[in-house]
């Protein structure tokens, strides 16, 4: 007999062998009928499964986040399934669950698109309605290489190559059909229901690798009920709206092309975007106690070594001899001879630099550390998206060297500061996660305990929720994570602060403690926007481009309506740049219906309107993006009115201070 404890601490023994799925019968039908698979000592499973030994067991409904999991899974399996039936001759490689859905990875000479998804969709359903079995095999792992070379399956021979020797090798069939997989999966197809979706195609290398063969990548989604996948996929559609690409292109604000991929051009509205949202984060970090500092691009490889990055992290940066190019016509451009440099990926090495220079006492922290560093990422072409994935960044970045004492105050005002700077940008939805101790860590446990612990008590202090991410802390430290959900409920991990005693070890990174030893610091890696180009990115999206009037390239436009008013409508718009208004005029011989529906599409806030009678008059017909119909001001008032509006938000909270 074993002994199986069930989560309110009950416990109930049972014959050795019985599966969960007998368990759960002997309990509930009405749970029977709910439960699709099993937890076993924490580990997903299969309901099936035989339990050998003692363990605590956790039934997983369909309805649950594991379930939503299982169905995605083993609705890729379904897929697969659908496109042999109709295809024999494709081979299927992979297809793993990823945010949000799916995707299975296909070799066809001819690669699908989206006019097959009908087709795909409607065998879908069919397999689905049969109710297979989700059955589990071991095999032999030659009998298996054998099985499926005989199917001309030649990439899954190739996995089977990779799975490690002490690991089995798990077959799962649906019916006739079967694949190699790590599991687990639910009782049957019939369990996956209807609500799914294919969404997109696209091409990918076979493992990323673009030496290998290039495969065809169908992408879809299921969720446990029709509402949930109608609801994910108007926010698709929304979301399509407000792609940043299609509104940065719209609006002039920048562009990338093939020459300089994941690098971005910003063309001169971007740019001032781009500037507003730098000037506006370096007031916050220089009143916040930050210094800031400007570090090398371009690094010898020896400083990398030392940091420990050119070992683990070599892959995702850019290396570059140190030698002047041979100029011969033919021939090679290197000798090969030059000592290997590197753009920096990250500033923190270098921010140790600056620490290290000259003795720091105690009485010297904590020292508050910041730079606007352009950064370069060897991020593959295929994972490049917008400004959202790119190769060439400009991080927020900051560092806070500090005792051990400190790190609980510090975390504290960090994160105060960051609310207040995500309230300024329009994001009011924050989850903040506490990712604790892995598996594998460095350092010892009681470290750990009181990193946690100080991590913790900040976060309480501060009065903001926090969930726990357990066991998803770095390799050294623990860490907090900060995500934003925007318009349309999209959740973005934007914000960090992660503790590191690893690098100023490695770096000699020490202070004199007040009785006089040498300790090492204590480095807070911190970042409220990440790097700059994501986070506008993500404001575009955010604000469907209708950016907050601080923020916008161009606040006002002045528009006539007959050209006897170009000289007012000139000196209005001198005026508005006078006081420091992104103004712009519109004197073109166009009808004013026009003239203000091209600069809605553009996103203009303001647009003054003015004819004979308002130059008469000293007045402007004010017209406000997204409101209906317009209203008649002063001249004096409307400027006024832009000003207040236009100043940045923690300007005006500043100003309203020294007011009271």
């Amino acid at each position: 007999m074993i002994k199986v404890t069930f989560p309110d601490g009950a416990v109930r023994d049972y014959a050795r062998g019985t599966t969960g799925t007998t368990v759960v019968e002997g309990i509930s039908k009405s749970l029977a009928k709910r439960t699709v698979a099993m937890k076993v000592n924490g580990e997903l499973s299969d309901l099936s499964d035989p339990l050998d030994d003692d363990a605590a067991i956790e039934f997983v409904m369909r309805d649950s986040e594991d379930g939503l999991g299982l169905i995605r899974h083993d609705t890729a399996h379904v897929l697969a399934e659908a496109v042999q039936e109709l295809w024999p001759d494709t081979q299927v490689t992979i297809g793993p669950v990823i945010e949000n859905g799916f995707y299975y990875d296909f070799k066809r000479d001819t690669p699908f698109s989206e006019d097959d998804f009908e087709t795909i969709e409607k065998k879908m359903a069919e397999i689905i309605s049969r109710g297979a079995v989700f059955t589990k095999e071991v095999w032999d792992r030659e009998e298996a290489k054998r099985v499926f070379g005989a199917k001309g399956e030649s990439f899954k021979v190739e996995l089977v190559d990779a799975i490690p020797e002490d690991q089995k090798i798990k077959i799962y069939k649906q019916g006739q059909w079967f694949d190699l997989c790590r599991g687990p999966h639910m009782r049957t197809t019939k369990d996956i229901g209807n609500a799914f979706k294919l969404t997109k195609v696209a091409g990918a290398y076979w493992r990323g690798d673009s030496s290998n063969p290039v495969l065809s990548r169908i992408y879809g989604t299921a969720f446990a009920s029709q509402k949930e996948l109608d609801d994910y996929l108007t926010m698709l559609e929304e979301a399509e709206k407000r792609d940043h690409r299609r509104i940065g292109k719209e609006l002039d604000l920048f562009h990338l092309q093939e020459e300089a991929q994941g690098s971005v051009f910003w063309h001169p509205k971007g740019y001032v975007l781009y500037n507003q949202m730098e000037e506006y984060i370096r007031r916050r970090v220089n009143a916040d106690g930050y210094q800031e500092v400007k570090t090398p691009q371009l690094m010898s490889s020896k400083f990398w070594v030392a940091s420990g990055h050119w070992g683990k992290y070599r892959e995702n940066m850019f290396v570059v001899p140190d030698e002047v190019p041979l100029t011969e016509e033919e021939g090679p451009v290197l000798s090969g001879e030059g000592e290997l440099m590197a753009l920096k990926p990250m500033n923190c090495p270098a921010h140790v630099q600056i620490f290290n220079h000259g003795i720091k006492s105690y009485r010297d922290l904590p020292m508050r550390m910041a730079e606007f560093g352009c950064c370069h990422r060897n991020e593959a072409h295929g994972a490049l998206h917008g400004l959202l994935r790119v190769r060439q960044m400009t991080q927020d970045d900051a560092h806070i060297f500090c005792t051990e004492e400190q790190i609980q105050a510090e975390t504290e005002r960090f994160v105060h500061l960051l609310y207040s700077v995500y309230g300024h940008m329009g994001f009011d939805n924050v989850v903040i996660k506490l990712a604790t101790r892995p598996e594998k860590f460095g350092g010892t446990i009681e470290r750990w305990d009181a990193a946690e612990k100080a991590l913790g008590d900040a976060l309480r202090a501060t009065g903001y929720d926090f969930e726990i991410a357990k066991g998803e802390g770095a390799f050294y430290a623990p860490k907090l994570e900060f995500h934003l959900k925007d318009a349309i409920g999209r959740s973005w991990q934007v914000g960090t602060l992660q503790l590191d005693y690893v690098l100023p070890e490695r770096l000699g990174a020490t202070y004199v403690a007040e009785d006089g030893s040498r300790k090492n610091v204590v480095m807070l890696h911190r970042a409220i926007l990440g790097s700059l180009e994501r986070f506008i990115g993500m404001l575009i999206e955010h604000h469907a481009g209708r950016m907050p009037m601080w923020l916008a390239p161009v606040q006002v436009v002045v528009a006539t309506i007959v050209s006897e008013a170009d000289e007012y409508a000139q000196g209005l718009v001198d005026r508005l740049k006078a006081s420091g208004i992104r103004a712009e005029i519109d004197t073109r011989n166009e009808k004013i219906n026009y003239k203000v529906r091209e600069h809605s599409l553009q996103r203009v806030p303001q647009i003054f309107v003015v004819g004979k009678r308002e130059a008469d008059e000293g007045t402007v017909s004010v017209r406000t993006l997204g409101s209906q119909g317009q209203e008649v001001k002063s001249a004096e008032e409307a400027v006024l009115a832009v000003m207040a509006e236009a100043v940045p938000p923690d300007l005006k909270e500043k100003a309203a201070a020294t007011a009271a």
